[in-house]
């Protein structure tokens, strides 16, 4: 049987200046019309930590930032 392990990381708003993504007043938050310069800044996020053997489970957009879950398969 596969086990994982899984590592949960935090992007502030701050961090993604340059990523367009749009939160209402009730915290519901959605990517509209990223240009494709914003799209390869995730893109480098997900290849780098990929290369350390993570693999993206899911991300949760906030008003104040992401919270973006890992999980890689552990060898025995």
């Amino acid at each position: 049987m596969k086990t994982f392990t899984y590592d949960i990381t935090l992007h502030p708003v701050d961090s993604f200046k340059k990523v367009a993504f749009f939160c209402t007043q009730a915290g519901e938050c959605s990517i509209d019309e990223v240009p494709s310069d914003h799209i390869a800044q995730f893109q480098d996020i997900l290849n780098a930590r990929g290369q350390m053997g993570w693999e993206l489970s899911d991300v949760v957009f906030g008003k104040d930032g992401l919270m973006v879950f890992w999980k890689r398969e552990v060898t025995a």
